[in-house]
């Protein structure tokens, strides 16, 4: 099958493996929820009010990405901790100077005498950054009653706190009159599938071209075999390739997307100049949008964006998607005139 408008073959359906969705409402406590469309998985930036997330999504939480520790970004954390413990799973945590102390803080607020009866033992690895991409750590577990583990120190080129096979997670420090992170997921390389080359080599769509995906993100050899496998009406299919073959036949690389996440920060030029470089391009920027701009006095002295000023550096990083939060209630009656200036200013030529 061929596009009717391009005339070239036509993609199987493929998806950006990110699912991005804000929490709350705009007017509620900020925080961003990354769900993993092909894992059982998610990340979480943010950790305000979570009750609007249900234990199953909060359970599949891997790694947690904490922004900065002023209350409504942080008092969250004791309903992730409760729904984790007596499992055996962890957590990631990565937060600003100090953060590990204050992770250790709040543990230490709680009695555990009881914990070595629970069936797993939970623990979580805090982090903390400094300007220089230094990362502190320390392994916090429930049967070791959340005493601190120092871990080893790890420098973070970048300011890339994660590292993995699709994907990454990289971090900027920004002024909210206190260090404040603002995080990007960036996917590496998107791989999609002619859908008619692959009906050309009697092969069909199935859970084995994310096999196939993979090896390609690990570069694996050409001479790598993939198994093709996939059920029809006539029952169960196998074939064997090479990838080499599958890649030249089936697959096109483009690149990756990347979602961003930038909170609570002060309208100054350093701060404009490290949003507009982490979310250069963004396929989606979740950006706050505090303040209307005949308020700019008023959100200067509070140390965040106005929805003029949101929408100018959205502009100036040439995302594509721009998705504002984080509204302040004293326009809970002037939401569309919020919406309307960030788009404005966005568009603005």
């Amino acid at each position: 099958m061929f596009d009717a408008v391009t005339g070239q073959p036509q993609l199987a359906a493929m998806r950006p493996i990110f699912r991005p969705a804000l929490v709350n409402d705009p007017f509620g406590d900020p925080g961003l929820y990354v769900d993993f469309k092909f894992e059982k998985r998610a990340l979480l930036f943010d950790l305000g009010d979570l009750t609007a997330l249900p234990p199953k999504k909060l359970l599949r939480v891997s790694d947690v990405f904490v922004s900065h520790t002023h209350m409504d970004h942080f008092f969250g954390f004791d309903r992730l901790l409760r729904l984790c413990l007596g499992r055996n799973t962890s957590l990631r945590l990565y937060g600003p100077p100090g953060f590990a102390a204050q992770v250790e803080h709040k543990l230490a607020g709680y009695t555990w005498n009881l914990v070595e009866n629970y069936p797993g033992d939970f623990f979580m690895d805090a982090w903390e950054l400094d300007a220089n991409w230094q990362a502190r750590g320390t392994r916090l577990r429930c049967r070791n009653r959340f005493r601190a583990e120092p871990l080893a120190a790890r420098h973070l080129p970048g300011g890339v706190l994660l590292d993995e096979l699709a994907f990454r997670v990289r971090a900027a420090f920004l002024d909210h009159g206190t260090a404040c992170l603002g995080f990007a997921v960036e996917e590496k390389i998107h791989v999609n599938v002619w859908r008619n080359r692959l009906a050309e080599l009697g092969l069909a769509v199935g859970p084995w071209l994310k096999e196939l995906k993979d090896a390609v993100l690990r570069n694996a050899p050409d001479a790598t075999t993939v198994r093709a496998c996939w059920r029809d009406g006539s029952g169960e299919h196998e074939r064997v390739l090479s990838l080499g073959l599958l890649k030249a036949a089936v697959l096109r690389q483009v690149e990756g997307e990347k979602i961003c996440y930038v909170t609570d920060v002060a309208f100054h030029p350093d701060n404009v100049q490290r949003i507009t470089a982490l979310a250069a391009n963004a396929a989606q920027l979740f950006i706050e949008c505090v303040f209307l701009d005949q308020d700019a006095d008023h959100a200067a002295r509070k140390h965040h964006l106005t929805a003029r000023q949101a929408g100018s550096i959205a502009r100036a990083a040439g995302a594509k998607l721009v998705i504002p939060f984080h509204f302040s209630p004293r326009y809970a009656d002037r939401e569309a005139d919020l919406r309307r200036e960030i788009e404005a200013a966005a568009a603005a030529t």
